[in-house]
């Protein structure tokens, strides 16, 4: 949450404008001069007639502007034209992303005129210091919030806010700001703080637009999205992955209830939900309700994990949170992957096998606990409650966390519901109160019409088949799937088929399964087979077609 709250019309924020603008006007930057251009009220911004649209209006709010004329304070921002340009060079980050870095740059590169800091007889704002009919300039008052908020300007002793949070040299300054507002914190605020000897902001960074109808979202434009609608019906948590997940940071991206519902039922509820359940449910069977006693350090899951922590760390470092969460995701297939290729389920009809079962949930817990760990930044009520659900609610705190090997040993599991509930698409868009759909069990899932369209089943021919050292079960088979070059499957179906027999024959995959290594061969897809007294059958047409056709 926030730390402080700043109004503008306290007076330790007047203060601290005045203290800004006393340093400026000490660096000889400001001066009285006639000012007349295009206004917009909306921005509180002058544009020129080039950056207007045809009809001069806005070109953010789509509004009139108006011609304004009159006598300002200017401060002298062409003096910091080559300063700027220097910054952007000497700091590459200090504009992200670099789409917009670029941006500002063409901006600065295309010649700063000085700009008007003042605005004449307004009835609200901080009055100029010198100036007593002018009024300071909402952005030059706006942006100097994150000085006062520190206590800049104030005559007390106590400024160490400032001093650790602002006026630290190698500190760390990063604004979070919409793209549409960039060029007030990329040019004019480093121009002012230049002029007053201050330290720059460390990073600008520009996020893009959520548009709805191809507009961006806006109180103003009036084409807003119910949030408080949605959280009511399904928490705040679930909204913060999707816009977290679907949004490339600093890229506009679209808004539908639709595909809501879509991120909710595939990731929250199938991918998640089904699979903390499956692995619990297991776990209850197997060793009364608690975790395996027997942990495991020499396994795919782990090589999976700690390849995905690696690229999430990364992804965050780099604010790429839609790449942070599928890093997550892709651990998350991955231990799905481990539980097909092992079926603890079948192992578990033989008490001989207990000391491997016990290992192959273990690590399924494990790399789900990696995944909720990885998902305290982004869904800070329900990630604590999956962590709880696979028994590792105590567990270390910050990045440690993120390291394998945190799954205790034989706790009880808690008696949990259903963390997300699939929800009936048709009814939810159709407005209707829409009941949860029925919770899959860790040998089946229940899925809607929907979710299996997206399946893409087709006619595959093998071209090549050979034995994955180390792997009883597993085969690598190379299929044409008409596709020009050839795909690699991993298929269980060691035991029952030899790789020559193989050669040639056509089989039903699916095609646009996510990749997966079983192995350390990464699979582009999964080959179908009936099952039989735990024997796999392969499924063909009944006569040959092409390779790539569509079964339906």
């Amino acid at each position: 949450s926030h730390d402080d709250f700043i109004r503008t019309t306290e007076p330790r924020h007047h203060q601290a404008v005045r203290e800004l603008i006393h340093r400026i006007a000490a660096a000889g930057d400001l001066y009285v001069a006639q000012h007349d251009g295009w206004y917009c009220a909306s921005c509180e911004s002058f544009y020129t007639e080039k950056e207007l649209r045809e009809d001069r209006s806005c070109p953010i709010h789509e509004k009139p502007t108006e011609w304004h004329a009159e006598e300002n304070v200017f401060f002298r921002l062409s003096k910091y034209q080559e300063k700027l340009l220097e910054l952007y060079d000497r700091v590459p980050s200090f504009v992200r992303p670099e789409s917009r870095a670029n941006e500002v740059r063409s901006f600065v590169a295309s010649g700063l005129r000085d700009l008007s800091v003042s605005r004449v007889d307004l009835p609200w704002g901080v009055s100029f210091p010198d100036h007593p009919k002018q009024t300071v300039y909402v952005w030059l008052d706006a942006l100097t919030n994150y000085l006062s908020v520190l206590g800049f300007g104030e005559e007390s002793a106590d400024s160490s806010a400032f001093e650790t949070f602002w006026n630290e040299p190698e500190g760390t300054r990063i604004h979070l700001v919409g793209k549409d507002i960039l060029r007030f914190h990329a040019v004019y605020w480093p121009a002012f703080l230049l002029s007053a000897g201050l330290p720059l902001p460390s990073t600008v960074w520009a996020h893009g637009w959520w548009l709805r109808d191809q507009r961006k979202v806006s109180k103003s434009v009036g084409n807003i999205v119910r949030l408080d609608e949605l959280m009511g019906q399904f928490g705040s948590d679930p909204v913060r992955y999707f816009l977290l997940r679907d949004m490339v940071f600093g890229q506009d991206a679209s808004f539908s209830d639709e595909a809501f519902i879509d991120r909710f039922n595939s990731d929250l509820a199938n991918d998640l939900g089904n699979t903390v359940s499956r692995i619990v449910k297991l776990c209850r069977r197997a060793f009364g309700g608690r975790t395996p006693p027997e942990a495991c350090s020499n396994n795919p899951v782990k090589a999976a994990a700690t390849k995905a922590i690696a690229e999430y760390r990364v992804a965050m470092d780099d604010l790429a949170f839609h790449q942070a969460l599928a890093s997550l995701w892709r651990l998350l297939a991955e231990v799905n992957q481990y539980l097909v290729s092992t079926e603890p389920w079948k192992l578990l009809k033989d008490p001989a096998n207990e000391y491997q079962v016990a290992r192959i949930l273990w690590n399924a817990l494990e790399g789900v606990r990696l995944v909720a760990t990885g998902l305290l930044p982004f869904m800070p009520t329900l990630a604590p409650k999956v962590l709880a659900a696979v028994g590792a609610a105590r567990q270390p705190e910050g990045l440690p966390a993120l390291e394998w090997g945190h799954t205790p040993l034989a706790v009880a599991l808690p008696a949990s519901g259903s963390l997300f509930p699939r929800v009936d698409k048709p009814a939810f868009l159709a407005g209707e109160e829409a009941d949860p759909l029925p919770e899959s069990d860790e040998e089946g899932t229940m899925i809607s019409i929907e979710d299996f369209f997206r399946s893409e089943l087709k006619v595959a021919t093998i071209t090549g088949a050979e034995a994955i050292p180390k792997a009883r079960k597993l085969l690598k088979v190379e299929i044409d799937l008409g596709e020009g070059a050839p795909r690699t499957l991993v298929a269980g179906i060691a035991e029952h088929y030899t790789p020559d027999e193989l050669i040639g024959r056509q089989v039903v995959v699916v095609a646009n399964l996510q990749p997966a290594k079983l192995m350390g061969v990464e699979s582009q897809g999964m080959v179908l087979a009936a099952s039989q007294d735990d024997r796999p059958i392969l499924l063909h047409p009944d006569s040959r077609v092409p390779p790539g056709t569509p079964v339906k």
